[in-house]
């Protein structure tokens, strides 16, 4: 697929991965509509972006709000034939520990997000690009998925985290499958840690404690790499029902 004719939809695309993505995306000749929480930054970034981006909130685990929001897009870029899907929450809690179990609510609110939020996404935007004129190749739509190492390294207090990535990377095979007959390639990304509003938080010891563990680069992640990554994969016809780690070759320690 010609950037030039990309017309994406970004979930998360307020911060972090999400916005890097739109940002470049819109460098190399594309339409984004940012998909965020109405209480996001998503008016302010897509302004900050230019005439070739919108903002559409939407919650993405509401069928309602995103079918609307993805109307929306469609009629701002003119198409859809791209979904990045960023969007995402982490909590930390043990199975069991001093407080007593793991609030099941907060296990269920991950879940909710992370992979029925992607699922719910992709679902809808795929009528949309079923609807596309084909490349030559048969192409009619791109999705892009986000998972993350901890669904194959999940660490202490990551159950529900790993267990909402590791349903991503476990759908993305047989979503491509579903959609191969319509032309619409799958592929998930799992990022390593990476330079995020939510590693933000953290004290500076313990970024870089974090950064140390990665083998090489010595460094955290960039959002402008997964950027670049999620650009490959868009132009990459042949990259299809696979799982990327991307992650400078590490592999997380239990804590």
């Amino acid at each position: 697929m010609e950037l030039s004719s990309v017309k994406a939809v970004i979930t998360g695309g307020a911060s972090g991965l999400g916005r890097a993505t739109a940002a470049r995306l819109v460098a190399a000749g594309a339409r984004v509509a940012l998909l965020d929480r109405s209480a996001s930054a998503g008016a302010d970034v897509a302004k900050s972006l230019g005439p070739a981006a919108v903002f559409t909130p939407a919650d993405v685990t509401s069928a309602d709000e995103v079918t609307g929001a993805l109307e929306r897009a469609v009629a701002a870029c003119g198409g859809l034939n791209v979904l990045v899907n960023c969007a995402g929450i982490g909590t930390a809690m043990k199975t069991f520990g001093k407080a007593g179990p793991a609030r099941l609510e907060d296990f269920t609110r991950v879940i909710q997000v992370n992979l029925i939020g992607t699922f719910n996404c992709i679902r809808l935007a795929a009528p949309h690009m079923a609807r596309n004129t084909p490349t030559t190749d048969g192409e009619r739509g791109v999705v892009i998925n986000t998972a993350s190492v901890a669904a194959f390294d999940g660490q202490i207090g990551q159950a529900a985290y790993s267990a909402s990535k590791g349903g991503i990377v476990g759908m993305t095979l047989p979503v491509a499958r579903d959609l191969a007959e319509l032309g619409i390639r799958v592929v998930t990304i799992a990022p390593g840690i990476f330079e995020t509003p939510l590693l933000g938080t953290l004290p500076d010891s313990v970024r870089a404690s974090l950064a140390g563990q990665v083998p090489f680069p010595k460094r955290l992640g960039r959002p402008e790499e997964y950027a670049a990554l999620a650009e490959q994969i868009i132009g990459n016809v042949m990259l299809n029902g696979e799982t990327i780690r991307l992650d400078g070759a590490i592999r997380m320690q239990p804590r």
